[in-house]
């Protein structure tokens, strides 16, 4: 290894493992300092953990501290997940371990609180952060590590919108010997869950405890248990109620239910989830309803509230006295009926397609991008038409596509292996990179995106993405909806309906719907993308549920 001196002192220009040249700061904490660096070998930005408490403590703490290290490696080399950051190497210098890690561009959720307009995020907003963290927290502990220390600090926020979790340096893998020492607290106080801090096991909905708190400082933009001290800190985790989130909208009864004190009281990955889906679109969470802690009166307060009605100068009655929140006993998690899924109209249930009116040349470059298209994925090929009902690729869920053909449609085999059916007359061409179906040169069209590497973890996440990116370019972007639905008995999709107004090619409004949804084992993406002209939505919305109904995907790319 090189042992390049810092050039000014600071550690920037620090050359590590003949490799990684430090660069400035750009984050601190109480166990160490986060550089931005460049690696010579790879030419790309990294960060590098410096773990710098490792200076101050005796040898055999150091010992620890190294182990802690190699355990953090571990446990994020184990998961595989897009919203978790990647640990690349792991070095030691100057006598204390270094983490080389992906480099995210953006702020921390505790940088964007102070930077946010009121110190605080929007709830819809957080809702979607929420989600993705709980995402990255699933997949971790699918591979048996628990995260320990969900803060906003460590949910960090990428300048394209992509939401990561970083930082599993007290990470437990089940099966390891814990590390720390015998009634040592690692993480920060006051997001750490209340099992935690009385010494219990920490589990899965311990992780789950601190993103509620971590979601609850994100929209009111302060911790709900910090204290004067830390003893008064972890008083105040254990024993008290946090004051109501007023300013989290839909968001709050999901904040509620993840905050329960007992870890059995609280709702499950899965029916946080939902939980988050409906928040985000602004509804409130009739599932976290049941999480709610309920206020019981006493008699003695019926009694004073009687009283207090009785005698001439009776005109309204005085409000009770509030108590301390008392928790009813919960029914068992099992015992809970399933909240109720919305029934969508069987247009929406079949998979994405584009019924299009042209967004103009850039949008179209955009939205091929989004979808993961690529210049070797498309056949110039002509398409071929069957006039007769195809047999549906029975190996695939969606594959069971309506072989019927309605009067004045045809049934075509793309040349990249996909079939649907389009209105008579439509034809085939190719805009850039991308395969549209259209009679009139794109002011309706249909368009279809096929990605066997989708970078998300379900089109939900991977359309918010794709809204956020586009709804300051579009001019007058107006979302219609956009929701998680089912597809063909698949759960990983998503439609997503929206207006703008096109100034160049097609000018005036445009209505524009696109349905994703992912196939067996989570790949590939299918895209259907359909817009036209406003005034002929009602006949284009038509032609779009036809074209999902019968929707074959390539039986070579299925699964």
């Amino acid at each position: 290894m090189e042992n390049t001196h810092s050039t000014n002192g600071s550690g920037a220009g620090l050359l590590l493992a003949g490799r990684y040249r430090l660069g400035d700061a750009i984050g601190r904490g109480g166990m160490g300092k986060v550089w931005r660096a460049h690696d010579e070998v790879l030419h790309r930005t990294v960060a590098v953990k410096e773990l710098t408490a490792a200076l101050y403590v005796a040898e055999a703490d150091r010992a620890i501290l190294h182990a802690r290290t190699q355990k953090e490696a571990r446990a994020a080399a184990r998961i595989t997940h897009p919203g978790v950051v990647t640990v690349h190497d792991v070095l030691d210098h100057d006598n204390r371990p270094w983490i080389v890690m992906q480099y995210v561009d953006g702020p921390s959720l505790a940088d964007a609180v102070k930077a946010a307009e009121g110190h605080r995020i929007d709830a819809r907003e957080a809702a979607r952060i929420g989600l993705h963290v709980l995402g990255a927290l699933r997949a971790a502990h699918a591979a048996g590590v628990l995260h320990r220390d969900v803060k906003p600090g460590n949910v960090l926020i990428a300048s394209n919108g992509q939401v990561l979790l970083t930082d599993f340096g007290i990470a437990a893998i089940e099966g390891d010997v814990t590390i720390t020492k015998t009634g040592e607290l690692v993480g920060s106080i006051d997001y750490l869950a209340p099992e935690r801090v009385q010494g219990g096991h920490p589990g899965p909905a311990s992780d789950l405890w601190s993103l509620g708190a971590t979601l609850y400082a994100a929209v009111q933009g302060e911790s709900p248990f910090r204290r004067d001290s830390p003893i008064s800190t972890m008083q105040a985790v254990v024993a008290e109620e946090p004051p109501a989130p007023d300013r989290a909208g839909a968001l709050a009864p999901v904040i509620v239910a993840l905050l329960r004190k007992k870890p059995e009281e609280r709702p499950s990955a899965e029916e946080a989830e939902r939980m988050f889906l409906e928040a985000m679109e602004g509804r409130a969470a009739k599932s976290a309803q049941a999480y709610v802690p309920t206020r019981q009166v006493s008699e003695q307060e019926l009694r004073s509230a009687d009283a207090s009605r009785t005698g001439p100068t009776e005109r309204q009655s005085p409000p009770l006295p509030p108590p301390a929140p008392v928790r009813p006993a919960p029914e068992p998690l099992a015992g809970r009926p399933e909240p109720r899924r919305r029934r969508w109209r069987t247009a929406a249930l079949v998979v994405a397609l584009a019924a299009v009116v042209g967004v103009g040349a850039g949008f179209a470059v955009m939205k091929y991008q989004e979808h993961g298209g690529s210049s070797g994925s498309v056949n110039s090929g002509t398409p071929s038409v069957s006039r007769t009902p195809t047999t549906p690729d029975a190996g695939h869920p969606s594959g069971g596509g309506d072989n019927s053909v309605p009067a004045g449609w045809q049934r075509v085999k793309d040349p990249v292996g996909f079939s649907l059916l389009v209105p008579k007359g439509w034809k085939r061409q190719l805009d850039g990179n991308e395969i549209d179906y259209t009679p009139d040169n794109g002011k309706h069209r249909i368009r279809i995106s096929v990605d066997k590497l989708p970078d998300f973890e379900n089109p939900y996440m991977h359309m918010l993405n794709m809204e956020k990116s586009l709804k300051d370019r579009l001019p007058q972007y107006k979302r219609v909806t956009l929701h998680s639905n089912t597809y063909r008995d698949q759960v990983k999709s998503s439609l997503w309906e929206f207006t703008y107004v096109e100034k160049q090619d097609f000018p005036g409004k445009r209505h524009a719907i696109d349905q994703m949804y992912y196939g067996d084992g989570g790949r590939p993406e299918y895209a259907l993308y359909m817009s036209g002209p406003e005034e002929d939505w009602a006949t284009t919305r038509q032609q779009f549920d036809t074209v999902l109904q019968g929707w074959q995907p390539p039986s070579s790319t299925a699964g």
